[in-house]
């Protein structure tokens, strides 16, 4: 099994408990303060990541770490302790980023990149979402990008989707229709 299929695993059982037994939100911010302290903290992440270091070792430090932080959703805290125990605490980073996902997923927020020829006023690119939203009925979040190979225009993606309305695109499809024509 590779690491990202047993953290979307991690994290969707994470989640399912955590919307019986928790705040999935409160969950999902202090997942990410200790995927950031792994981040962060490099000799932190080589003593997890060493093989020489028994797991029960590595387990005391991941309770150590759990207790220090204060008061820890309990569903969060056993999947560290868990982690620990079967030498994969490594894969907390991983773990946050698929439970972002669901937890975005359950919110029903949706998000996307729009890419411009030139820079988007935040106007702009609110009004863009406001319109996204009322299309997929979900709420959508842009990151705005540029890239001036497009000319002008609108692309974007969300999801697996992607609205291109480039210049750069349309001048395509019509050498394509022109050369199909003969013209």
């Amino acid at each position: 099994m590779t690491a990202k299929v047993a953290a979307r695993r991690y994290a969707k059982a994470l989640f399912e408990v955590a919307l019986e037994e928790a705040d999935v939100q409160k969950v999902h911010d202090e997942l990410q303060q200790f995927a950031d302290l792994l981040r962060t903290h490099e000799a932190l992440g080589q003593v997890l990541a060493n093989p020489a270091i028994p797991s029960s070792q590595k387990r005391g430090l991941a309770k150590a770490l759990v207790d220090r932080a204060g008061p820890v959703s309990a569903p969060l805290a056993k999947l560290i302790l868990l982690l620990a125990e079967h030498d994969r605490l490594m894969l907390l980073p991983e773990v946050a980023a698929a439970y972002h996902e669901r937890l975005l997923d359950y919110q029903k927020v949706i998000r996307g990149d729009v890419t411009t020829a030139m820079p988007l006023d935040d106007t702009k690119l609110r009004a863009l979402e406001h319109g996204l939203a009322s299309a997929t009925g979900r709420k959508v979040m842009l990151e705005s990008r540029v890239d001036p190979s497009i000319i002008g225009g609108v692309v974007t993606r969300l999801g697996s989707m992607v609205y291109d309305g480039s210049v750069l695109t349309q001048l395509e499809k019509l050498k394509q229709t022109l050369a199909e024509t003969g013209q």
